[in-house]
């Protein structure tokens, strides 16, 4: 399921911006997983809660602050860097170093930016695992945004104010469509990040988007091979 990008609609892109989780690793990998079960067991441990109504809870938060984080804290006031240390406390050798994707984003004329609702060390460990953390001029995470995460539309402009980044000469990479409604709004050309051979599974059921579509101009399921497109045709 991959939309053939035009590369003519590429052309005057300088600022390449990918999210992370699901997006720059495959979904199949479910490294997110083991940020999500660890996730739960903070709310269950933190409010006493069993573990089924502690991910009831957890949803609810995602769904009505953006993050878990943003949630908890905004109703129970927790510590952001106690909860991201141990959220993001997880194996990464789940992630198989992906060279052909590393050799695309070298490649891409212009900046390349990581722009995650995870924290820096996360991002960090997860793209030197992918084997393409040198390939990227910075990192902006949900610290630099001031704790508000996507899909709030403050710290899109933030990042865009600190990067100088002009919406019409970017493009952002996602894997949930209503991150990409800002993006858009900005004149931002959009790419929606879909699980390989897509079909909804457990997390998608949540996290469907169908009232974002008009947000997504382009869909892929394999980001290494969209990208190695427009770096063929930029080179011909």
């Amino acid at each position: 399921m991959t939309d053939i990008p035009d590369p003519a609609r590429f052309d005057h892109v300088t600022d390449w911006i990918f999210d992370l989780d699901n997006t720059l690793y495959p979904h199949h990998s479910n490294l997110f997983s083991q940020i999500d079960v660890k996730m739960t067991g903070y709310v269950a441990e933190l409010l006493t809660l069993s573990r089924e109504d502690a991910r009831k809870l957890q949803k609810e938060l995602y769904l009505e602050y953006g993050t878990t984080l943003n949630g908890l804290m905004q109703r129970h006031g927790i510590d952001p860097d106690a909860f991201l240390e141990h959220v993001h406390d997880i194996d990464y050798s789940w992630l198989v170093p992906d060279p052909v994707l590393g050799a695309a984003i070298r490649q891409l004329p212009g900046r390349k930016f990581i722009f995650t609702n995870g924290n820096r060390s996360h991002a960090e460990r997860t793209a030197r695992q992918l084997g393409i953390l040198d390939h990227f001029d910075d990192i902006f995470d949900i610290v630099a945004a001031g704790l508000t995460p996507k899909p709030a539309r403050q710290p899109y402009e933030t990042f865009a104010a600190l990067h100088k980044v002009t919406g019409a000469n970017a493009v952002m990479f996602e894997d949930l469509a209503r991150n990409l409604s800002v993006p858009k709004a900005l004149g931002m050309t959009t790419v929606l990040i879909v699980p390989r051979n897509f079909e909804p599974t457990f997390s998608e059921i949540w996290e469907s988007d169908p009232t974002h579509e008009d947000d997504v101009d382009y869909v892929t399921d394999d980001l290494a091979t969209f990208l190695t497109t427009l770096v063929e045709a930029n080179a011909a």
